[in-house]
């Protein structure tokens, strides 16, 4: 199962490549429905102007169109790094059975760092979360981006 993990893990990551071209956070994130890829998702928050253009958003969005239904059922959603509030709480909606992720975000997780949205008992579903997948590649796109914004601004 960790094979898989990292397959799909690798996809996410190259869809953080795209991001990290792009100038836009260095997020990416894939859904897999019956060992398929059913969406390919990085952040487009500046590109589009939009807060909400996560890279999980957008995959939800896309694996709901494949699937036509808005519930992910047996869905597994692999991003980079854990998802905030914004995208674990829609992913609760979508009722998406699996999470997994690379990085942790000590600043803005939700999947356990900072606050545990996807395993909330007062919440009518919960999510299995699996972190530490590819952590460090994960990782090294973040800080790459967050080290060059650093620099630029510093000029």
């Amino acid at each position: 199962m960790k094979s898989s993990h990292s397959f799909y893990m690798r996809q996410a990551l190259k869809e953080a490549h795209k991001a990290f071209e792009r100038d836009e956070v260095p997020v990416g994130a894939v859904i897999v429905h019956k060992n398929t890829i059913i969406a390919r998702a990085h952040n487009q928050i500046l590109t589009l102007r939009d807060p909400t253009a996560h890279a999980e958003m957008i995959a939800i969005t896309q694996a709901a169109d494949y699937l036509n239904n808005e519930r992910l059922i047996n869905c597994s959603l692999y991003v980079t790094i854990e998802p905030c509030s914004m995208c674990a709480g829609a992913a609760i909606l979508a009722r998406i059975k699996r999470i997994v992720y690379g990085a942790d975000d000590p600043k803005a997780g939700a999947c356990g760092s900072t606050l545990n949205i996807a395993n909330n008992k007062k919440l009518n579903h919960r999510i299995e979360v699996i972190g530490g997948i590819m952590r460090e590649d994960s990782a090294i796109f973040i800080k790459e981006f967050f080290k060059g914004k650093r620099v630029n601004a510093k000029c």
